[in-house]
């Protein structure tokens, strides 16, 4: 086979090939492959003095700069949600996070050059728009006064959105902020499902809402959907893709629903018995696919949908696709800087991770030093698995002589043991593999996790298998 470059996909962007037996087979447990290595590798020996240097060491390298605002605040339960939240109506205990929040803004923008522009801002939750105007405004305001905020089209502010929070004017005020993207959380349209969960919005109220973004020229709108919801069914759920298709958001999000009610106490109010079986969770994830695909949307990988003229599709032609935190993402230059509780960033050679609980979070910052509770800094190994699990995730294609070119490895010898174990999954269709390059097949790219399993040293037990999600 002539050789590929590592950046182009060989099947058209949004290939993807439902093969039910395959699925079975190799729907194990394991990482989504946000970070590498995964927090759980990270530990309290990383602490915030290691964070100083890597925010020093990241100076020298004048990388554009990210944001993670984590809001924890929700009104209500939703009884599916594995998030980090706090449902709270106390305004006195939101207004004490903020505070805080912008003590950790004023010490960590300390640590940056002030001409490192921020190209991507994300507030994520919990449910941002949880804020009332004037706290959002503040907050905004605190972020400019410390940071160089993009205001060009060059930047990417996202903030995601409960449709039940929000009123007539705050889509318009989120622009006036600055925001351009949005993302909302659907979860299913259908009455029953959503009164199952506790959330319960109408379709009018969410097309209002696209209706309003797109009036104030918003770039992008995405939708959060889940599968596997309690009485679902492949009717019900094409019900709510008949929806979201009418409204053409440009992205969208199909989570699988994960009930671990031993983990998320919220979880218990769900009855087992309404969950649907395996193979009807199967059914409606095929069924999905393969609307969306006949409806113009591209797959891009994992659970990752968006239309041919989006910028996901665009980076992933042309090989600027990378994976984060928020999913996948089109800025792959950027450190990361994390606030809030719980919030993990990606600074030079490190991942560090502040307090997950709010208690422990404001005592850090109160006492004058960061909140970061644990880290790993990333040695060469790490730096080169995690470009290969980069390269599979976003662009399904790997030429061995390139990779080991930019790299300095020989990847046959490197990788010896991870090839040897590709095999299995090459004599069942997942991926072609050849003596210089390995290609994803369209049947392997609903399996990117267990294909890029493969590279991760630190999957070296099954005990790992029982704290990861399903791969579908």
């Amino acid at each position: 086979m002539d050789p590929v470059s590592p950046h182009h996909t060989r099947h058209p962007v949004g290939d993807v090939c439902f093969d039910g037996e395959l699925i079975k087979r190799y729907d194990g447990r394991g990482p989504r492959y946000t970070s590498y290595p995964t927090a759980l590798q990270f530990t309290e020996s990383f602490t915030p003095e290691d964070y100083h240097c890597q925010a020093a060491n990241s100076n020298q390298e004048r990388r554009p700069l990210s944001l993670y605002v984590h809001i924890p605040f929700c009104q209500s339960l939703c009884y599916y949600c594995g998030c980090n939240k706090i449902v709270t109506r106390n305004k006195q205990r939101i207004q004490s996070y903020l505070q805080h929040l912008y003590q950790e803004i004023g010490m960590q923008s300390a640590l940056f050059d002030k001409d490192r522009v921020v190209e991507q801002l994300h507030f994520g939750g919990g449910t941002p728009t949880y804020l009332d105007d004037p706290q959002l405004i503040e907050l905004m305001a605190q972020l400019r006064d410390h940071f160089d905020l993009e205001t060009g089209d060059n930047r990417e502010f996202s903030i995601e959105v409960d449709p039940r929070s929000v009123h007539d004017d705050s889509i318009r005020l989120l622009a006036e902020l600055g925001f351009n993207r949005l993302s909302l959380g659907i979860q299913d349209f259908d009455p029953v499902v959503q009164k199952a969960v506790n959330r319960i919005q109408t379709v009018s109220d969410v097309a209002a809402i696209v209706s309003d973004a797109r009036q104030y020229d918003f770039q992008s709108i995405s939708f959060d959907l889940i599968y596997g919801l309690p009485l679902q069914s492949v009717a019900s759920f094409d019900r709510t893709l008949n929806h979201v298709i009418a409204m053409r958001p440009e992205r969208l999000a199909i989570y699988n629903y994960a009930h671990l009610p031993a983990r998320f106490k919220g979880q218990r109010m769900i009855r087992d018995e309404d969950i649907p079986a395996p193979s009807t969770k199967l059914e409606i994830l095929h069924h999905t696919i393969d609307k969306l695909v006949a409806s113009g949307y591209c797959y891009i990988g994992m659970d990752h949908f968006a239309l041919p003229e989006d910028e996901l599709v665009k980076a992933q032609k042309n090989g600027t696709l990378q994976r984060n935190f928020q999913g996948y993402s089109t800025h792959s230059d950027c450190d990361l800087i994390a606030l809030g509780a719980s919030a993990i960033g990606n600074i030079g050679n490190a991942f560090a991770q502040n307090a997950t609980s709010t208690p422990e979070y404001e005592k850090l910052i109160s006492s004058g030093q960061l909140a970061i509770k644990k880290g790993i800094e990333i040695d060469a190994d790490d730096r080169v698995r995690a470009a290969v699990i980069q390269e599979l995730m976003c662009h399904d294609h790997l030429d061995f002589n390139e990779f080991g070119n930019a790299h300095q490895i020989d990847f046959g010898t490197y990788f010896a043991t991870e090839l040897s174990r590709l095999v299995p999954l090459a004599n069942d269709g997942l991926i072609a593999l050849e003596a210089d390059n390995l290609r994803i097949t369209a049947r392997g790219r609903l399996l990117l996790r267990s294909i890029a399993m493969i590279f991760d040293r630190y999957l070296t037990t099954t005990d790992n298998d029982k704290r990861f999600s399903r791969a579908i």
